[in-house]
């Protein structure tokens, strides 16, 4: 059997950790070792903030809403009950854009829902 000489592998290797690793601090950039332990951690870390970030993009849409609702004279629970009763099929997202975007469409979808409460 020929003899495996892994030189170049192992350099590529090691190149390819310390660039993912390029900005984290002191040896966790320079060394092997503790670089690749570094980006154990990190990736670890960037899953689980990766799923927290959905939640997190949610909760801001449902304060941007409630703020909107709030200067239509409505609460943000209202509002989503009354666009419910209106069958109005509208996700926080586009709800939380238009309230930014477009005060005047969220006023016309909020006097809705509150005509529907009324109903």
């Amino acid at each position: 059997m020929a003899r495996i000489k892994r030189g170049v592998t192992r350099h590529r290797r090691h190149a390819a950790v310390l660039a993912l690793t390029r900005g984290h601090y002191s040896v966790r950039h320079r060394l092997f070792k503790r670089a690749k332990d570094s980006l154990k951690a990190g990736m670890a870390y960037a899953t689980v903030h990766r799923r927290d970030r959905k939640g997190d993009f949610r909760s801001l849409w449902i304060v941007r809403i409630g703020a909107a609702a709030k200067q239509n004279g409505l609460n943000y629970n209202s509002l989503i009950h009354g666009l419910k009763l209106a069958d109005i099929q509208v996700d926080r997202k586009i709800l939380a854009d238009l309230a930014v975007k477009d005060p005047q469409a969220f006023t016309e979808l909020a006097g809705r829902a509150k005509a529907r409460l009324a109903a």
